[in-house]
């Protein structure tokens, strides 16, 4: 449960959410697309507002719209390839010409590494690999925000680096993301900004040198030296 929660996050930044499991940090996430819905409170999103307590769902659709979430299993359409899979919502959400959205596609995979596999099925590519191509689908609706909801945390060790050079590559590019993982290493170097999150509530926030390298919240400096175990 999220208890209090007052968070603004800038355009171009990029915010990692730290925290102990079950601490409320995905569920954050998914509030911000009304994929969980909130008993109170009010979010906004580039220049869409929504009131928990008096919405409409021509409202929540098009603070969906704003966002593109990027799930910790892929959540990718079995029976579409690669290119199908980031033509999709092009389609049918934003009703691009099916030439138009296979352009996006492909610019897309390439930029994520993938184009030589555009024609290959989820089940014919690795977990990183099905990854990337997640990565694209989010991008090709060109939301004000990427959300990515532990991205690497399905995958085997050695197929983490490959993500995670994604993310880098478009934090270097200023894309606004926010993004929940338990990669501190790779938060303390590509984040502007940490959260700490414990008990639902935001506990401690800061630049990366302030929270990993100096923390001052006890229960963070608690969690860091855990995890580094």
């Amino acid at each position: 449960m999220l208890k209090d929660i007052n968070l603004k996050v800038k355009k171009n930044e990029v915010v990692a959410i730290l925290g102990p499991s079950g601490t409320g940090k995905s569920t954050l996430l998914r509030c911000l697309n009304y994929l969980c819905v909130p008993t109170t409170g009010i979010i906004r999103v580039g220049d869409v507002t929504v009131d928990a307590a008096h919405h409409t769902k021509k409202q929540v659709r098009e603070l969906r719209k704003q966002s593109a979430m990027v799930f910790q299993n892929y959540n990718l359409f079995k029976n579409k390839t690669a290119l199908e899979n980031v033509m999709e919502a092009l389609i049918t959400v934003q009703k691009k010409s099916k030439q138009e959205a296979e352009e996006t596609a492909v610019r897309l995979l390439k930029k994520v590494g993938m184009l030589e596999r555009k024609d290959f099925y989820p089940s014919k590519m690795s977990g990183g690999q099905q990854q990337r191509v997640g990565i694209a689908r989010a991008m090709a609706v060109n939301p004000d925000v990427l959300l990515f909801d532990e991205p690497t945390s399905a995958l085997d060790p050695e197929l983490v680096v490959e993500v995670l050079n994604t993310i880098r590559q478009l934090a270097e590019e200023d894309t606004t993301m926010i993004l929940v993982t338990h990669e501190i290493r790779f938060a303390r170097n590509v984040a502007s900004r940490i959260i700490f999150m414990d008990g639902g509530r935001i506990e401690a926030d800061g630049t990366p040198e302030e929270m990993i390298d100096h923390p001052q919240n006890e229960r963070l400096a608690q969690f860091l030296n855990y995890v580094s175990k």
